[in-house]
């Protein structure tokens, strides 16, 4: 049955949250057994605004959720430290997607101008999905995590040690060219469009290579991979599909927040800013590693270049082989 009228807040947590409020932040606490402190560090990791004392702001859906962080509290699986780390990755991860989703559906959804019989039609579908999008998104999870664990065996495999903290790996930075000019010459959708349709291309470009994006920046992907070959492989793909510039460089990183850190991702970076439009730079340590590469990629040695806060480095044009 359609909802009548303009949806209410209170309807739309009804429907996501599920039952209303009934709890202060000092109940939530004490009925979870969460020291308050910890409990208000959680809240604030999570992303939510901070509620006076005497606010009727929370769930039973928020007594079982810190339940279940005080049970792996005493069970020894998580201290306290690591628990809020925990919370800010999942606040900070899900806040971006449930924007991203809730932009998708209005812009897939509502006219240039909704009114509020759309903006119910709208609520009513989300009623209707809110089921299998809830167990795709446990699924991917899962998936995701599996994917993350096998790549960190296979970072410990390569370099000897249990959880090694900084990893040999290709780092790669690919930027649209002429984004600014661009920017200006489109209208709000034609560049939500362009942006949309580039971080698209490049995440299936990344995937299908077996690397990992890592962020987008608007007009700028950062992606991982454990060899240089597959490196080469997605810049040299990245490039057919979009007007870019891009830069490459090998060697160790430092995987923190489910970013990467360190010289390499720096000098990345400024490879693709000396690099020329569709054209791929990579640093002597990617050229070297792809020497061996069956692939025939053809690299081009440039004249030395100064690089901000990284001295002189030697730079190479990466090209497919024309044989």
């Amino acid at each position: 049955m359609s909802t009548r009228g303009r949806p209410t807040a209170e309807e739309i947590e009804r429907l996501l949250v599920g039952l209303p409020p009934r709890y202060t932040r000092a109940e939530v606490a004490r009925l979870s057994g969460v020291p308050q402190e910890l409990a208000a560090r959680i809240w604030r990791a999570l992303g939510f605004a901070q509620r006076a004392d005497d606010a009727v702001a929370f769930t039973e859906a928020d007594v079982k959720a810190l339940s279940r962080v005080r049970h792996m509290l005493d069970t020894g699986l998580l201290d306290e430290e690591t628990a809020v780390r925990m919370a800010r990755a999942l606040g900070q991860t899900t806040a971006r997607l449930a924007q991203w989703q809730a932009e998708i559906m209005t812009s897939a959804m509502l006219p240039p101008e909704p009114g509020d019989e759309h903006l119910a039609t709208m609520l009513d579908a989300a009623r209707g999905m809110l089921p299998d999008f809830e167990r795709v998104l446990i699924h991917v999870w899962r998936a995701q995590l599996a994917a993350a664990g096998t790549r960190l065996l296979a970072l410990a495999d390569l370099n000897d040690e249990p959880l090694p903290t900084r990893v040999p790996m290709a780092v790669g930075f690919a930027d649209l060219v002429s984004f600014t000019r661009r920017a200006r010459e489109l209208d709000e959708r034609a560049l939500a469009g362009l942006v949309e349709g580039f971080e698209s291309r490049a995440s299936d470009v990344v995937a299908a290579h077996g690397a990992r994006l890592v962020k987008t920046l608007g007009d700028e992907v950062l992606f991982t991979a454990p060899t240089a070959g597959q490196a080469a492989a997605i810049a040299l793909d990245l490039i057919e599909a979009d007007e870019l510039r891009i830069g490459l460089a090998y060697g160790p990183v430092v995987p923190m927040m489910g970013d990467v850190f360190g010289t390499t991702v720096n000098l990345a970076a400024r490879l693709t800013a000396i690099a020329r439009p569709r054209t791929v730079l990579v640093d002597a340590a990617l050229a070297e590693e792809l020497a061996g590469d069956p692939a025939g990629h053809e690299l081009h040695k440039m004249r030395r270049r100064p690089a901000r806060g990284l001295g002189v480095v030697q730079p190479y044009v990466l090209r497919r082989s024309s044989s």
